[in-house]
């Protein structure tokens, strides 16, 4: 199921964010699993807080880095899709 700009993406279960001291990064840690997201992945898991909608946190992102809203859209959906397939989040 691909998400849309009305879904509210949280981490699926059994995943969660959290900082790796040992590591000195954030990671997405789950069952037999381990991510490391980049900067511009980490900005948008910050933000699932499975009450938050992807518009919600695309007008975030959007006032936050005063970038086209649009763009960030694209780029926020693909992300969120490409985790969904994963198993990371889920809507």
């Amino acid at each position: 199921m691909t998400l849309s700009p009305a879904s509210v993406p949280r981490f699926a279960r059994g995943m969660r964010l959290r900082e790796d001291p040992a590591r000195g990064r954030w990671v997405v840690v789950g069952p037999e699993r381990l991510f490391v997201p980049d900067e511009i992945a980490l900005e948008v898991l910050r933000l699932l807080d499975g009450a938050r909608g992807v518009d919600a946190i695309v007008d975030d992102l959007a006032a936050r880095y005063h970038a086209p809203r649009e763009a960030i859209a694209a780029d926020v959906l693909a992300l969120l899709d490409d985790l969904q397939a994963k198993g990371v989040v889920t809507a």
